[in-house]
């Protein structure tokens, strides 16, 4: 490969980066299946490789790898109403209730080839999240086909072999195409219904590059900034969901103190040790807009809006000393009403902590010391660990921060967890 196609193939590679969903999106409005377009995508994707070199950078490289990806799935599917015409499903495939008369043919692929992609990558991401699937398998499949990941990029984010998490990805397209989900961004009482699971996507994905359930990096900042991305689409197509718009400002002001959560050697910084002047003011004015449009919107607030709250209750305060402790626990009081756990309930008792002393905070501990969800999390050791080196309980302390590293999967977590119990009484 010469240097200028090499170029080329690097510049294709970051289009296809930010394009790809769309193209998909697109071509799935017509092959109303998921898989069929991605293969479609997939060609025009190796045709770009094989001819831009050689012809050079169209003008809207974009449209260009739209228009060859349909043009290849309205081949296929002609293939396929030649091959089987009384088969009215697959005119249906073509947005027509008859057999397509190859007379029609032409037309239909000017019109398709015409056609905006409107709410396409919406009902994208409603196809990829779908709730008949499990949630491993909507996220991997939204990395994929939505966010434009790579198997191999995916497999390394979640820690799994490529050939698992693209096993994963086969069978989740099979499970769609089998139960004939149909390619569209669900209205009224189904959007509702289905709305939860493509939130839950989402954020499953941005918790997991914030916080690394295991491995030896302590963050992965790519997949918050596809989960951010999607969300930003998400609330762009649904300006009147306050939940979307709650989530979007969770992740926005989350993703704010990114670069301030590791130190110059990647060790983790926890919250209250933050250089609050490395956090992103951007991403801070996005997600507290993001919250003002969610509260303004009617019915009471959901757990994303609330949760958002109380992310921006730190953000408000230039310095850890002013966050708002007493009113970061009311939020969590009103977020257990509308979604309890152990998890919720244990940031409460930090919370509480916080505004009212590590004694009222560590009875609230003590009472989930026998809730069977919490057993194996680390967080409830270490959460009680701070409380009572709070109380100068120090042995105690020590023991339970020594607990949590064990229980810990993430290196650089267990490595902060020993440091901390190595560092009280000292």
């Amino acid at each position: 490969m010469t240097a200028s196609a090499g170029g080329i193939a690097d510049t294709l590679a970051a289009i296809w980066h930010i394009e790809s969903a769309r193209v998909v999106a697109s071509v799935a409005r017509l092959t109303r299946d998921l898989g069929l377009a991605e293969e479609c995508a997939q060609d025009a994707l190796v045709a770009a490789l094989e001819h831009w070199p050689a012809e050079g950078m169209p003008d809207n490289p974009a449209a260009w790898l739209t228009t060859s990806a349909k043009r290849r799935a309205l081949d296929v599917l002609r293939h396929r109403t030649q091959a089987a015409p009384k088969h009215a499903e697959l005119a249906v495939e073509l947005d027509t209730q008859h057999a397509i008369r190859e007379a029609d043919f032409a037309a239909a692929v000017d019109a398709a080839l015409d056609d905006d992609i409107g709410d396409d990558l919406l009902a994208l991401v409603f196809t990829a999240c779908h709730p008949l699937l499990s949630a491993e398998a909507r996220a991997a499949l939204t990395l994929k086909v939505v966010g434009g990941l790579s198997v191999e990029e995916i497999a390394r984010a979640y820690l799994k072999p490529a050939a698992t998490i693209a096993q994963r990805i086969v069978r989740a397209k099979r499970s769609l195409a089998e139960a004939r989900v149909p390619f569209e961004t669900p209205r009224g009482a189904e959007l509702h219904a289905r709305l939860p699971s493509v939130l839950e996507v989402l954020y499953l994905i941005f918790n997991e590059g914030y916080a690394a359930t295991a491995g030896d990096d302590w963050m992965r900042p790519s997949l918050c900034e596809e989960a951010q991305r999607l969300g930003r689409v998400l609330a762009s197509r649904l300006p009147d969901e306050a939940e979307v718009q709650g989530l979007l400002a969770l992740m926005e002001i989350q993703a704010s103190r990114l670069g301030a959560r590791v130190d110059a050697s990647g060790q983790p910084v926890l919250l209250l040790e933050q250089d609050r002047a490395r956090w992103d003011r951007l991403l801070i004015r996005r997600g507290l807009a993001a919250l003002e449009r969610a509260q303004a919107l009617p019915g009471p607030l959901g757990a994303y809006t609330l949760q958002a709250a109380i992310a921006a209750c730190h953000a408000r305060a230039s310095v850890a000393a002013e966050t708002d402790w007493a009113r970061i626990a009311a939020l969590y009081d009103a977020l257990a009403q509308v979604a309890p756990s152990p998890v919720v309930a244990l940031n409460r008792a930090v919370a509480v902590g916080m505004a009212f002393g590590p004694a009222a905070g560590l009875e609230l501990v003590e009472a989930l010391a026998a809730e069977p969800a919490l057993q194996a999390y680390h967080l409830l050791p270490a959460v009680r660990g701070d409380l009572l080196a709070k109380l100068d309980r120090v042995e105690e302390a020590r023991a339970e921060f020594a607990r949590a590293a064990q229980l810990a999967q993430n290196a650089r977590e267990r490595a902060l967890l020993l440091a901390r119990a190595a560092k009280i009484g000292k």
